[in-house]
């Protein structure tokens, strides 16, 4: 069973390699293969959940070389989890790519770079979520890293370049910051592997430890998006295709809160700084939800709300405890499930409105009652509306604070039942303006290419750095259900935002109906996280499979 833990970072950087030997040709090859690749990863992740939760974590080191050298792979139950979701996530998030059509463009990239990219940032996640030491999740991030930017720039919009940069800005500097406190770990424990630093460092002075927790905290909360290190998100990821924003909000943010819980449970117990971690999490809660009510913009008014939802998962990790960990972790999995299907909604609502703004947007409950639909659903979890998991979620969060007790936590508590009344009404505003008032008059033609239509966004100054692509003038709406090529693999389309393509739909209702099963699951799923918090702070079963003790 140990010999499947490297094979969901394997797989798909094997498919890549054999994607980018294709070039431009065989477009249908490729989406099967980055399909059944997915689906695979998605196999072997249940199967590693399940044999971390019946038989402990499962650790293999490459190559037959024993820490400190050597690569060490780990799934425990919450890396076993994690993977389970993203996986998930991410093959219903290609396949609704698939049907919007903007998976590669060959008239402006010389090579299909969708299908690579997209897979070299599903191995960048799952190396994260098995890593067992500091330089793999450094090179963990850095897959991410590279896959994200190609992404994030797909069709080289001037608009999509700007968002990217700063994306990339930001992201470099929390490497440079991420290798610096990798170079000090290995300084002050010469060993980077997380089973032995578990045991190193408590031998280390205070002060060290605070410093070097501190420092990899710093790295993990700009990658998560905690307030007030959170200022690049609604800037960055609104711009870019709706299923690269879905799969960025929904699935990157939570790697960042991933490795909080790993950090603070196995290098540094004792939750001393807990209470910054408190306060990081308030002001997370309320700033980002306070500044999703005055947008109009659907995705980045979700944007903002994904920024004030991360603080329920650092409440979570705040308080420590195993009913706070255990909390921490179920809203990470409905998060990750309902904020995606949230953006592929946005998506689907700007493929048959033409728009994202709230206030040119109308009609859509009577005009498209499945898209109503697709969208009420993960709109009343996210809230919190009992029975659904959302609101299991922030129970069990608000139960861990009740038993803290003390000023903070009675503060996180009253705080985080604010921002969920202010979620909901947030919700509302959404379902009012774009679903229950009346259709404005101001449509775009019937069958408008949308995917083209952002080509001449802010084209550049006129200074001769305008990129090629963006030069080219607008095309003309075509005739509702007129057939025309508008992605890299020159596969036809229909070009009418009233019917919305079956694919996207069917892998929206996909997500849709994953996170509503939660709540049929709530027992087992609580009960799982509460099995991984308990084995997060007892420790030692993940360093006896590592170092065979």
């Amino acid at each position: 069973m140990n010999a499947l833990v490297p094979l969901p970072v394997l797989l798909p950087l094997l498919a890549t390699g054999l994607e980018l030997s294709f070039g431009t040709r065989f477009p249908r090859g490729r989406r099967v293969i980055s399909v059944v690749v997915l689906a695979a990863v998605l196999a072997l992740s249940v199967t590693l959940l399940i044999a971390a939760d019946s038989r402990g974590p499962l650790a293999v080191h490459l190559g037959d070389f024993a820490p400190p050298l050597g690569v060490t792979l780990v799934a425990d139950r919450l890396s076993g989890l994690m993977l389970t979701v993203s996986s998930a996530v991410t093959l219903c998030v290609l396949v609704y790519s698939l049907g919007q059509g903007m998976t590669d463009r060959d008239d402006r990239t010389p090579l299909a770079v969708f299908h690579p990219a997209y897979l070299v940032l599903v191995a960048g996640v799952s190396c994260v979520f098995l890593a067992g030491d500091l330089v793999n999740l450094y090179v963990g991030f850095e897959m991410m890293l590279v896959a994200s930017f190609v992404l994030l720039t797909l069709g080289g919009t001037a608009s999509r370049l700007r968002a990217g940069a700063t994306y990339v800005v930001v992201s470099l500097v929390s490497s440079m910051i991420f290798f610096t406190a990798v170079a000090l770990v290995y300084a002050a424990a010469g060993t980077v592997n997380l089973a032995q630093l578990a045991v190193r460092l408590a031998e280390l002075p205070l002060g060290v430890r605070t410093l070097l927790e501190a420092t990899l905290l710093t790295v993990f909360v700009v990658k998560a998006a905690v307030f007030p290190l959170a200022a690049w998100l609604p800037d960055s990821y609104p711009t870019a295709p709706a299923p690269v924003t879905a799969v960025f909000a929904g699935l990157l943010t939570k790697v960042g809160v991933y490795c909080m819980l790993r950090v603070e449970t196995l290098l540094f117990p004792g939750n001393r700084l807990g209470d910054l971690l408190l306060a990081a999490a308030l002001a997370s809660l309320l700033i980002g939800v306070l500044g999703a009510v005055a947008q109009t913009d659907l995705k980045r008014l979700l944007s903002y709300v994904l920024i004030s939802h991360i603080g329920y998962m650092v409440f979570g990790i705040g308080v420590g405890s195993r009913a706070g960990l255990g909390g921490a972790m179920v809203y990470v999995v409905h998060h990750i499930t309902v904020q995606t299907a949230l953006f592929l909604v946005a998506g689907l609502i700007e493929r048959r409105t033409g728009t994202t703004e709230l206030t040119r947007a109308g009609g859509l409950a009577r005009a498209a009652p499945l898209l109503a639909a697709l969208f009420l659903l993960p709109a009343l979890n996210l809230a919190g509306i009992p029975p659904m998991s959302g609101f299991i979620g922030k129970l069990e969060l608000l139960r861990a604070g009740v038993a803290m007790a003390g000023g903070w936590a009675w503060t996180l508590v009253a705080a985080a039942c604010l921002t969920s009344l202010i979620t909901l009404y947030v919700m509302a505003k959404v379902w009012n303006l774009a679903f229950w008032r009346t259709e404005p008059r101001a449509l775009p033609a019937r069958g408008t290419v949308l995917e083209e239509q952002d080509s001449t966004d802010d084209c550049g100054d006129g200074e001769g750095d305008v990129h090629p692509a963006a030069a080219a003038p607008r095309p003309r709406p075509e005739p509702a259900g007129r057939a025309v090529t508008a992605t890299l693999s020159g596969r036809a389309i229909t070009t009418t935002t009233e019917r919305l393509p079956s694919t996207m739909i069917w892998a929206t209702a996909a997500l849709v109906t994953l996170s509503l099963a939660y709540t049929v699951l709530g027992d087992p799923l609580t009960s799982l996280t509460d099995r991984s918090a308990a084995e997060l702070l007892e420790r030692s079963p993940y360093i006896e499979a590592v170092l065979g003790r």
